[in-house]
């Protein structure tokens, strides 16, 4: 028997059940699904990582997006919250469009 320890989508029961499939199962305190969606993400990044193509990359992206919605709503913070921290920071720091690559700084 598979051991996951692991936060999946909703709907994941409901296909072990369809596939007459027995499993255990709790639902998550709200602290503890702020540490499991951390621990998804980095699952989800890795994926993203690892991918060959478009398509499988765009489906890892959805699944990390998936995980930004409901870390900022298991945080009470609204999307549009976290965008406009994210557009603050784009304006303070730049975001990534340049593709630059950093590769070492001098000593003073």
């Amino acid at each position: 028997m598979p051991i996951y320890n692991k936060l999946v989508r909703d709907k994941i029961l409901e296909i072990i059940e369809a596939d007459g499939l027995k499993y255990n199962a709790r639902i998550l305190e709200p602290k503890e699904l702020l540490v499991e969606v951390k621990a998804k993400m980095i699952e989800e990044a890795k994926e993203f990582h690892g991918t060959d193509n478009v398509q499988e990359s765009i489906e890892e992206l959805a699944d990390i997006l998936e995980l930004v919605h409901t870390a900022i709503n298991a945080l009470d913070v609204s999307y549009d919250e976290l965008e406009a921290i994210r557009e603050l920071k784009k304006a303070k720091r730049g975001g990534f469009e340049k593709a630059i690559y950093l590769i070492d700084v001098e000593d003073k």
